[in-house]
């Protein structure tokens, strides 16, 4: 009803699963990677836990998306069984045929004769079991039996059990310490933090079409708040927030929107406290004292007194960064770059603390934007987001997750999202990177900031400008012909440096090149070139407009 009001393609807050709206935050991908690294070699158990709705089933749908090719997966979403009903699943999932009414012993031996198949045939076998809280301690011995199938080196059957908080406290059952033992990973999912929280609303708008921001600051603290973070109760009241917005003709959403929609998602009104203003005025006098107290003693250091440091203890840095200063103790990796600078002395050490900070001051969203559109020899235009003007410009926002290595192999400047010690966001721009440091514009100052002090305060989402892409999108995979399978092999024989072939069909070949981009480009590695894939190789192919490497050379 408010997609074509709000300038949507689709609705962005489905509580559907739909793979095209998968955001993994930081917790998720560390989930990923534990569950990964449980289904190892020698893995028997991985276990994965945490509150509905907090995004279990997206890790799992991941993790299916990750398995090698010779894997065959059993996927149980419905554990409510007794013994045999679960060996008959876990047969009818891996395609193992069975006479009527089997027995116990009739199942298990089918089952491992599969296992030890499979394993002469270089195949794996993974057993996937959502909300396994529900398991039977019997049929969790069952499972434990199963798994006792094993060679010098490694389990034939690698369990994932997957389930809400219960599930870890009937693990620490008596009878079930045996299968305890055997999990190899652990991860307790928790909910997405107010950073993230926003990060996830603006990439299911992104998804749908939507590229401006939609909710206001204060409706996404809110939000956050309201939700606890947890993924499913952010979709269910951003959608009912988007229909009270779009009831009163509002062009955005404000946090009065977001209370209503928590209150008619929870059934319950959420009462407030009686108004008492004296004590807001008590609670801010107190709160604005003690902030000018931390200030003075521990954040803000004496300038004299770094001076004093610089000029007893000189920095061995200071002479060979003759073109940059080193600012203090405080951010001991950051240096300050003023053009036209000598070499740095004492007072310039102490100056550049307080650009650092004065610098703070301006890291907000709309600053880097306008400083990643000055790399572009673009403006930003009042009334207008930072996305619509690169539009009106003939650029495009696009966002990713990622490390340094991604930013260095896209080689665009960016819109970083940073996070100071307390863990609270800001942004940057990202202007230029050599071997060592990385070139940070905060408002209009520019600091070279060094890789382990970037590692340390990226929060891992970054937005570029890219060209419009002018190829076709559609998916590109096994069973397509033609023109379009020979633009993919000249596109990546081109990005991986390599001779081209003539191709008139999709054969194994390119499927295995294809793959190797994908996970070096840390995307998906199914073999097939959809949407992302073809994003990101015209964009490596496009080297057109401002590269960080080259901004140093």
């Amino acid at each position: 009803m408010y997609k074509a009001f709000f300038g949507l393609s689709d609705n962005p807050f489905s509580i559907a699963p739909n793979p095209a709206y998968l955001f993994l935050s930081e917790r998720h991908s560390e989930a990923l990677v534990h569950l990964t690294y449980g289904l190892g070699d020698s893995g028997g158990f991985a276990l994965l836990t945490g509150e509905v709705g907090t995004g279990k089933t997206t890790v799992s749908r991941c993790l299916l998306g990750q398995l090698p090719e010779n894997t065959d997966t059993a996927f149980i979403l419905n554990p409510a069984l007794t013994e045999l009903e679960l060996l008959a699943t876990i047969c009818d999932e891996l395609h193992i045929d069975y006479q009527a009414q089997p027995t116990l012993k009739q199942l298990t031996d089918l089952i491992s004769r599969f296992l030890l198949n499979n394993h002469q045939q270089g195949r794996n076998t993974v057993l996937i079991i959502d909300e396994a809280q529900h398991l039977r301690a019997s049929v969790l011995e069952q499972l434990r039996l199963l798994t006792n199938l094993e060679t010098d080196t490694k389990k034939l059957l690698q369990v994932v059990l997957i389930g809400q908080p219960e599930l870890q406290q009937l693990l620490k059952r008596q009878e079930l310490r045996q299968l305890a033992q055997r999990i190899t990973a652990r991860y307790h999912l928790m909910p997405l933090n107010q950073q993230e929280v926003a990060r996830y609303v603006q990439h299911r708008l992104e998804v749908a079409g939507r590229f401006q921001p939609l909710f206001s600051a204060k409706a996404l603290v809110h939000l956050h708040q309201l939700s606890g973070g947890i993924p499913r109760l952010i979709n269910l009241i951003c959608d009912r927030a988007l229909m009270a917005a779009y009831a009163k003709g509002l062009a955005n959403v404000g946090r009065e929107q977001v209370a209503s929609a928590a209150q008619e998602v929870s059934g319950d009104a959420i009462e407030a406290a009686p108004s008492r203003p004296w004590i807001g005025w008590v609670l801010v006098t107190l709160m604005v004292s003690v902030l000018v107290f931390v200030i003075l003693t521990k954040w803000l250091p004496s300038v004299e007194a770094v001076a004093d440091k610089a000029s007893n203890q000189p920095n061995p840095e200071l002479t060979k960064l003759a073109s940059k200063q080193i600012l203090s103790t405080a951010e001991p990796a950051i240096t300050y770059q003023q053009n036209g600078s000598n070499a740095p002395n004492a007072n310039q050490d102490a100056i550049a603390q307080l650009q650092w900070r004065q610098a703070l001051t301006q890291a907000t969203e709309a600053n880097a934007y306008a400083a990643l559109l000055g790399a572009w020899d673009k403006t930003p235009i009042v009334g207008l987001s930072s996305c619509q003007a690169a539009l009106d410009q003939g650029l495009k926002c696009s966002q990713f997750q990622g490390d340094v290595k991604l930013l260095e192999q896209l080689n665009y400047p960016a819109v970083v999202h940073m996070l100071n010690d307390e863990q609270q966001l800001f942004y940057a721009a990202l202007l230029a990177i050599d071997n060592h440091e990385l070139l940070l514009q905060l408002g209009e100052l520019q600091f070279w900031v060094n890789r382990d002090w970037f590692n340390r305060h990226f929060g891992g989402s970054f937005e570029l400008l890219v060209h419009p892409t002018e190829i076709s999108l559609n998916a590109i995979g096994p069973g397509v012909v033609g023109s379009r399978v020979q633009w993919l092999e000249d596109a990546l024989a081109l990005v991986q440096q390599r001779s081209v072939r003539t191709l008139s069909k999709f054969d194994d070949e390119l499927t295995l090149n294809l793959k190797q981009f994908q996970q070096q480009q840390g995307l998906k590695a199914d073999g097939i070139a959809g949407r992302d894939t073809l994003s990101r190789l015209d964009m490596l192919l496009n080297t057109t407009g401002p590269q960080l490497t080259q901004a140093v050379q």
